[in-house]
């Protein structure tokens, strides 16, 4: 997928749109996991929040995912622990990927940080074919992650 059919500046705008007077953070989420899910290629998109020990899914778009996932395991864990986002090609060469669904083959997942700069949740992006994602992905879906920011409370 060449990530310039990607209308990331659309998308931004969009998000930015819908979640400039909206304070409920799972609305926020919802309307931009669906305006996410819109963009070429997204096969899975959604939010995994910290509470407690693990993260809890939240609001997403596609397939069924995992519910619960430890700090550590697997992308999304990996994320949160370091927190640090992660591009990867080909999810099966993952040390502990957690395969939520087969048929995701490449994966982008953004920490968001809460207002103090701790993880707060990460956002998971799931492509049904291998290397989908590249560093304009990336970079694309951590400004979503600093929209996000400025709405959790």
């Amino acid at each position: 997928m060449n990530t310039a059919t990607r209308d990331y500046a659309t998308a931004l705008s969009h998000i930015e749109g819908v979640t400039s007077s909206e304070n409920d953070l799972t609305a926020n989420l919802a309307n931009t996991a669906a305006i996410l899910k819109t963009l070429p290629g997204y096969f899975w998109v959604g939010f995994y929040l910290v509470k407690g020990d693990e993260l809890v899914l939240g609001p997403f778009q596609g397939p069924v995912a995992c519910t619960r996932i430890a700090r550590g395991n697997g992308v999304c864990g990996t994320v949160w622990a370091e927190g640090k986002s992660r591009l990867v090609p080909d999810v099966h060469t993952f040390p502990g990927h957690i395969a939520c669904n087969a048929a995701s083959l490449s994966e982008v997942v953004v920490p968001v940080f809460d207002k103090s700069g701790t993880v707060a949740m990460v956002l998971d992006v799931d492509s049904d074919r291998p290397a989908d994602f590249n560093s304009d992905d990336l970079h694309a879906l951590e400004k979503v992650a600093r929209i996000l920011t400025g709405k959790i409370s």
